[in-house]
């Protein structure tokens, strides 16, 4: 699939034919080592499945502005704020507590990380691991993540 093509049926053309009843917006937290860049995963609090920061749109803020209280709060990340444009989407199954799945369209914003605090709201419920982005992309669940990692 051409670039061209693939950013219209990720921009315009996905949302429309899946539509997801909720968006959710996410950090993709980066550093660059001598090796190459590095990404920040976590586990997820239900599950312990390895993930990026993500949440609910905040009253307020922007899509980029929620990644990155996101990321802080998730994962302890201060960085500048990202830039204004998602990098990418992938989508997945929100289970919820009554077993139904919610369709979640996530927009994936890149994070450039300064410093990782070791006290943060979450630091007790999840951990963290840098990792190579293609060793990265085999840990996470969601194919459309991997893709994205595996672009980086």
């Amino acid at each position: 699939m051409t670039k061209w093509l693939r950013n219209i049926w990720e921009e315009v053309a996905r949302p429309i034919f899946l539509r997801p009843k909720r968006v959710q917006f996410a950090a993709l937290c980066t550093r660059e080592k001598e090796s190459g860049p590095e990404v920040l995963l976590i586990t997820s609090r239900d599950t312990g499945r390895w993930i990026i920061p993500k949440g609910w749109p905040m009253d307020g803020k922007d899509g980029a502005e929620t990644a990155l209280q996101e990321a802080w709060e998730e994962a302890g990340v201060r960085a500048p704020s990202p830039a204004k444009e998602p990098i990418g989407y992938f989508t997945y199954d929100k289970i919820l507590k009554d077993g139904s799945a919610l369709p979640v369209l996530t927009s994936v914003y890149r994070i450039e990380v300064q410093d990782l605090a070791d006290s943060f709201p979450e630091a007790d419920e999840r951990k963290r691991v840098w990792l190579a982005p293609a060793i990265a992309a085999e840990r996470v669940n969601e194919p459309e993540l991997r893709d994205i990692l595996l672009r980086l």
